[in-house]
C-alpha cells in the first residue's frame, strides 16, 4: 500500500480497536476522534475525552499513536488530546446553576472525618487538570474553607445584587466564612440556613464550570435538603474514616441521597492509615479498609484512601492545601488519583444518558 492510498476508513478502523476502559466502548463509536485529516503519509487528528482528568489519558494517547503509526504508508502522526466535559442530560432546574455541567456534593454522616479537607483538595486536583472548578462551602455553622484556602476578604456584589465568587488557586469560591468574622458564631434556625444556601446556589456568579464541588455540613439536615431540592446534583461522594462508628453514619448519608434520587458516585476512606516519618512503620490507627468493604456491600465505587499525615494539617492551617503546595507528596498523588476516578464515574453516568454522536 502506498501513502497515496491511505484512507480515512483505514485510520478509523485502526482507532476503532482502542477501547475506553471506563466507558467500555471504542473511541471511534464514542465520537472521541475529531478533525481527522490525511495528507500523504501524515495523519492528523484530535481525541476529545470526556474530562481533562481522564485517568487513562496517557495510555489512550500511546495506543492511538502506535495503532496509526503501524498502518502502511504512515510517515507521521500528529495527535492532540483534548477534552469536553459532559453534563447530566435533563438535569437543569431552570436558571439555578444553568452553566455548571456537574454539581457534586461531598458529604459525611458525622463530623470529624476530614470532609472539608477532602472536598478542598479534590476540587484543586480537578482544577489542576485544566477543568473549570468551583467550590461552595455549604457548612453554614462551621465554615472551614476560608482558612484552608487562606482567604478572608468579602466577595464583591454587583449592582443587581449578585455575588462575585472569590478566586484562589484556580477555584471559584463562596463560603459563609467570607461573610462573617472569625469569632462570630452563626446562630440560625433552619429557614435562615435554607435562605443562605439558596443564595449561594442562585445568586453567585459561578459562570461556566465543569465541576462545582459542594462541601456539605455533616449529617442529614437543612442544608442537605435545600441543595438536593434546589440544585440538580450529578452525584454525591461520601467521606468516612475506617472505623465502624463512622461507617454507620456514612451508610445513613448514602441512604439519604438514595431517597432523594441522587446517585452516589463513591466512597472515600480518609485517615486510612499512618506511616511514621522516622521509621516508616505503618499503623492503622482507626482500623483500615472499612470504607472499601462498605462500598462493596452497598454496590458503589470505592474511590480511594487518604492516609493521616501531618503535612495535610500544616498545609490546611497555613491556607496552602497540600495538592498545590506539595504536588509531589504521596498524599497529593492520592488526591489526584481519587479526582480522576471521580471524574470517570461522572463521565460514565453522563455518557450513559446521551445518544452517541455521528462519527466525524
Amino acid at each position: 500500500m502506498s501513502s497515496s492510498t491511505l484512507t480515512r476508513e483505514q485510520v478509523l478502523a485502526a482507532l476503532g480497536s482502542i477501547m475506553d476502559p471506563d466507558l467500555d466502548k471504542d473511541i471511534v463509536s464514542l465520537g472521541f476522534v475529531k478533525d481527522l485529516e490525511i495528507e500523504g503519509g501524515r495523519v492528523s487528528f484530535n481525541v476529545e475525552l470526556t474530562t481533562p482528568a481522564c485517568p487513562v489519558k496517557e495510555k489512550l494517547e500511546e495506543e492511538c499513536r502506535a495503532k496509526v503509526a503501524a498502518l502502511p504508508g504512515v510517515t507521521e502522526v500528529r495527535l492532540k488530546m483534548t477534552s469536553n466535559v459532559r453534563g447530566r442530560v435533563g438535569s437543569s432546574k431552570g436558571p439555578i446553576l444553568a452553566d455548571v455541567k456537574n454539581v457534586v456534593a461531598v458529604a459525611s454522616g458525622k463530623g470529624g472525618v476530614g470532609k472539608s479537607t477532602v472536598a478542598t483538595n479534590l476540587a484543586l486536583a480537578l482544577a489542576g487538570t485544566g477543568a473549570a472548578v468551583g467550590l461552595m462551602d455549604a457548612d453554614i455553622y462551621g465554615p472551614s474553607i476560608p482558612m484552608m484556602l487562606g482567604v478572608s476578604r468579602m466577595p464583591a456584589v454587583t449592582p443587581d445584587r449578585k455575588i462575585v465568587p472569590i478566586e484562589r488557586f484556580g477555584l471559584k469560591l463562596i463560603s459563609m466564612g467570607f461573610l462573617t468574622n472569625d469569632e462570630s458564631p452563626v446562630i440560625w434556625r433552619g429557614p435562615m440556613v435554607h435562605g443562605i444556601v439558596s443564595q449561594f446556589l442562585g445568586d453567585v456568579l459561578w459562570g461556566n464550570l465543569d465541576y462545582l464541588i459542594i462541601d456539605l455540613p455533616p449529617g442529614t439536615g437543612d442544608a442537605q435538603l435545600t441543595i438536593t431540592q434546589t440544585a440538580s446534583l450529578a452525584g454525591a461522594v461520601i467521606v468516612s474514616t475506617p472505623q465502624d462508628v463512622a461507617l454507620i453514619d456514612a451508610r445513613k448519608g448514602l441512604r439519604m441521597f438514595e431517597q432523594v434520587d441522587v446517585p452516589v458516585l463513591g466512597i472515600i476512606e480518609n485517615m486510612s492509615f499512618f506511616v511514621c516519618p522516622n521509621c516508616q512503620h505503618r499503623s492503622d490507627i482507626f482500623s483500615t479498609g472499612g470504607a472499601e468493604r462498605c462500598a462493596a456491600e452497598l454496590s458503589v465505587a470505592f474511590l480511594g484512601r487518604i492516609p493521616i499525615d501531618a503535612t495535610i494539617r500544616a498545609c490546611g492551617d497555613a491556607g496552602q492545601p497540600i495538592v498545590v503546595s506539595h504536588p509531589e507528596h504521596p498524599v497529593s498523588k492520592a488526591y489526584v488519583e481519587i479526582a480522576q476516578r471521580l471524574a470517570a464515574q461522572l463521565s460514565i453516568r453522563n455518557m450513559n444518558t446521551i445518544a452517541l454522536p455521528v462519527i466525524l
